[in-house]
């Protein structure tokens, strides 16, 4: 994919101007969103995520626009996903309503960061050294596993790291959240907010989830700037998507084991081109084994988009069928 040097400076100045633009908005007034204002973000972004793909198809062709719609959608799932564990960590810390706009953006501007350093560095490495997909593959099986033993997100679910466990230990923690600030100073002394542990909290749980989302892109598409867009595209808009779903997240009971058997398919899939392009010595003698067959990215792309799908539905279903049941049980049993 060639990507011109302008492409990439309007694309992340676009970025960065969009995402300063959220700053602004949290810094000079920080409050909990309608449902009609969260919607008209989350419908703003998708919007924009979805012309970015065509723009991508007009401009490089069908093939990488495949690619990049199926690595964000993989990604967007994925962070659907991981706003349970925030909505865990927002309860276990009670951060008020109208702070946690706050700890929700610069939590996606710590995955930013950090998605990017692991960006650069699956990159470098995909680049040079075909066997990495067989360690991209094996985790991204091992992680599916691991999910649908998950079930359903609950406060047992969120452990307090060490980190946070030795910053609540050394560090002087104040009681209150004082208007979201990180410190505060008391009878004379400065006090760092539990703000700060949030943000300990939310950050190292970011770092846990770009372990799984690179390699499940990269899985989808080799291209760096694909790779690095579709993260973007789906972190941005998180925010309100948090403060939309809202509920809803209790609903989604099989989204785990969609995205077990995503993931899945993603980790089989790299398997398979790197037993299509192996070099490994002690595998078919360091040649490529041909008769493995490639899956593309069409395939891929619906594959991952019905079976997302079929989870969605299925939750949903099962959650009102619950609740059905749930409100025949509490109904009062007529006498005569």
């Amino acid at each position: 994919m060639n990507v011109s040097t302008w492409e990439w400076a309007a694309t992340l100045i676009g970025l960065l101007a969009l995402l300063t633009f959220d700053l602004m908005i949290i810094g000079r007034r920080p409050h909990e969103p309608s449902m009609k204002e969260a919607t008209g973000w989350v419908v703003f972004y998708v919007a924009l995520a979805v012309a970015f793909g065509g723009w991508i198809f007009y401009n490089h062709g069908t093939q990488y626009g495949q690619e990049f719609f199926a690595g964000w959608v993989t990604e967007y799932s994925l962070s659907v996903d991981n706003l349970f564990v925030f909505v865990i960590i927002m309860s276990r810390f009670a951060v008020p309503r109208i702070y946690q706009q706050k700890v929700l953006l610069i939590g996606i501007v710590l995955a930013l960061i950090m998605r990017g350093a692991f960006i650069a560095a699956g990159a470098a490495l995909v680049s040079r050294f075909v066997w990495v997909f067989y360690i991209f593959g094996v985790f991204l099986i091992y992680t599916a596993y691991t999910l649908t033993k998950h079930g359903e997100s609950d406060e047992s679910d969120f452990k307090e790291n060490a980190l946070i466990r030795w910053s609540r230990r050394v560090l002087p923690i104040s009681k209150e959240y004082n208007e979201a600030k990180m410190t505060v100073v008391q009878n004379g002394k400065r006090f760092f907010t539990p703000m700060l542990i949030v943000m300990i909290a939310i950050g190292t749980t970011d770092l846990i989830f770009a372990l799984d989302s690179i390699p499940a892109i990269f899985g989808l598409t080799k291209e760096p700037f694909l790779v690095f867009t579709a993260n973007v595209f789906a972190l941005m808009g998180l925010r309100q998507l948090y403060f939309l779903l809202g509920g809803l997240l209790d609903r989604l009971v099989y989204l785990s084991l969609g995205l077990a058997a995503v993931l899945g398919f993603i980790g089989v899939k790299l398997i398979m081109e790197a037993l299509a392009g192996n070099n490994v010595p002690f595998i078919n003698n360091g040649q490529p084994i041909t008769a493995v067959p490639h899956i593309s990215i069409g395939v891929s792309l619906g594959v991952i988009i019905g079976i997302l799908a079929i989870a969605t539905v299925a939750s949903l279903i099962k959650s009102s069928r619950e609740e059905k049941n749930n409100h025949e049980e509490k109904s009062p049993t007529p006498v005569g």
